[in-house]
């Protein structure tokens, strides 16, 4: 299955094109000028957190003992769901 982000005015839809019809009316529609295809830009990522997470990976790197084990993670989360 191919996705597509689209653009309608103002608004941006999301498609997952289920079929190989769908998908060849959409390049065609493309193709027609009729509808423009939009790439979906990454977000930057704020300065702030780049650095909240080197700090972290250097606190770390420094006391590995501040690592949990994954299933206690698991569990923390799980309870306070």
């Amino acid at each position: 299955m191919k996705s597509e982000t689209i653009q309608i005015m103002s608004d941006t839809l999301h498609l997952r094109i289920k079929k190989e019809y769908a998908a060849a009316l959409i390049e065609q529609l493309k193709n027609d000028d009729a509808i423009e295809i939009i790439a979906e830009s990454t977000p930057d990522i704020p300065e702030w957190q780049k650095k909240a997470v080197r700090e972290t990976l250097a606190r770390v790197q420094q006391n590995p003992e501040l690592l949990q084990p994954w299933d206690i993670i698991k569990q923390k989360y799980k309870r306070s769901a």
